[in-house]
């Protein structure tokens, strides 16, 4: 049995992108970089949305060269290793830039459940719309929260409105350029 948990990059007042949509002051350095490795090597499955899929299919395709940094050629192999749950009713099989993905029009938290009891290794929810059910509904064992020092000012939020959990700290990081990463554990 797998477990669930949800990993973003996050400002200090709580958004993903800001009001424009711009997220681009989420961009790793090489630290951070490297703690994103070290994340995505326990996952086995991604759950993510058509926009993040599309982003991200950059690493499906990433050249496996000497001249490509050698983080960056690990992040795409292990990437391209996970298999991907596509949560999207416009996006066509054409589309997909992996052979290890699907497309489901949705994923009920039933499904999610089953998804997570059937997986080798952790199941990750990426994207803040796609995992705000499963957060809603308690269902995430970890939080990987990666917060940089800036305060954005409105956008999209990493996390839903209303939502209530108790939480505790299973891990800490502080990295050089001041972003901080936190691991919580559902109590």
């Amino acid at each position: 049995m797998g477990t669930l948990s949800y990993a973003t990059t996050v400002s200090i007042d709580g958004y993903v992108a800001d009001s424009d949509g711009d997220f681009q002051w989420t961009a790793p350095d090489d630290a951070v970089f490297a703690a994103h490795l070290e994340r995505i090597a326990g996952v086995s499955t991604e759950v993510l949305g058509r926009r993040t899929y599309e982003l991200m299919g950059f690493w499906d395709t990433y050249p496996d060269s000497a001249d490509s940094p050698a983080a960056e050629r690990e992040f795409a192999r292990l990437w391209r290793d996970i298999d991907k749950v596509v949560m999207s009713s416009t996006m066509t099989p054409e589309l997909l830039t992996s052979e290890r993905a699907r497309i489901v029009p949705t994923v009920s938290l039933i499904e999610l459940q089953q998804l997570v009891e059937r997986a080798e290794g952790a199941v990750e929810i990426f994207g803040p719309t796609t995992a705000a059910e499963a957060i809603r509904a308690g269902l995430i064992d970890d939080y990987h929260l990666f917060v940089v020092p800036r305060i954005v000012g409105g956008g999209l939020r990493a996390l839903p409105d209303g939502v209530r959990l108790d939480l505790r700290l299973a891990e800490h990081r502080v990295f050089d350029g001041g972003v901080t990463y936190s691991r919580y554990r559902r109590r």
